[in-house]
């Protein structure tokens, strides 16, 4: 960009002009908390600039800075050009009301489970939200469905589990950043492996689901994403079959287990045909996230 144009940005207002765009010009996918280049700009701009997502027209107007316009402008180019989803960049994701640190080392929250949990509640399977005293998180990451499920379920203590040492560390920092730590234990594990005999009320998991086709098809944007996070194998059930394999020896009586497959339904009724599951319904529909109780489960 010549000084000439970087001398006409001032305000709010400019730079989403400028980002929008950038954004149309250089065609990004969206998917990481928006699905369109405004929507994009805004979120990239507010964030980084420590303004609330949900009040731009008080700041549209706001003259900023010249080290923030060289900031902005200087992350507007990395996303388009190395295809940096904006929460990599602010390294702040934004979900369901809630705010979560977020760095390459972790999947950007996103999952349905978070919008049913803090939408519902899980109402339609679970009577009281009192009466769940104990969850696992398993695949946590971010650690983000951990912490909404604190809320949610205000008696639970919750075990957080991932198999990346690296994502715990970023789980650590936001359950801090909230002051779960009392209520969240963090465990270092591959699935189950490291819980011995620990049975819970509820079981919330957002594994890795893509199969191998869709991993090669990825656009730029998610391969900035941990592949270990993302990976489901040629079929996309290799860590959901071992999920279900090892599930009901970790429900209590009446327990049961919410997990999201994303795109898969046609592998998961191929390898499970006959598993008696409920469908939850979300904003991407009826065949996102599923449900199944202790005693559906093999």
């Amino acid at each position: 960009m010549s000084n000439a144009a970087r001398e006409t940005m001032q305000t709010v207002r400019d730079m989403l002009r400028f980002a929008t765009t950038r954004f149309n010009e250089e065609k990004v996918h969206y998917g990481h908390g928006t699905d369109n280049a405004f929507d994009e700009a805004v979120h990239l701009t507010l964030s980084s600039l420590s303004l609330p997502l949900d009040k731009l027209e008080p700041f549209l107007d706001a003259k900023l800075t010249e080290a923030e316009i060289n900031s902005l402008i200087e992350m507007i180019e990395r996303r388009c050009k190395n295809r940096l989803p904006v929460p990599y960049l602010t390294r702040l994701a934004h979900h369901m009301g809630y705010s979560f640190y977020v760095d390459e080392r972790v999947l950007i929250p996103r999952s349905f489970i978070g919008e049913l949990l803090i939408q519902t509640g899980l109402s339609a399977w679970i009577n009281d939200p009192d009466a769940v005293t104990d969850i696992l998180d398993l695949c946590t990451g971010s650690g983000a469905l951990a912490i909404q499920a604190a809320d949610v379920f205000p008696n639970a203590r919750i075990d957080a589990v991932d198999l990346s040492t690296d994502a715990l560390q970023v789980a650590q920092r936001n359950i801090e950043n909230y002051g779960l730590k009392d209520r969240i234990q963090l465990i270092a594990s591959d699935l189950f492996n490291a819980l011995s005999r620990k049975r819970y009320d509820l079981i919330l998991t957002n594994p890795p689901y893509v199969n191998a086709a869709s991993m090669s098809q990825l656009p730029a944007e998610y391969r900035h994403e941990p592949k270990i996070a993302l990976m489901g194998g040629v079929d996309g059930m290799d860590i959901i079959r071992n999920i279900l394999r090892g599930a009901r020896a970790h429900l209590n009586q009446g327990g049961i287990l919410v997990m999201e497959i994303g795109h898969e339904k046609s592998n998961f009724q191929a390898v499970f045909p006959d598993m008696q599951i409920s469908w939850l319904s979300c904003s991407a529909g009826d065949d996102q996230v599923l449900m199944v109780t202790r005693e559906m489960l093999p």
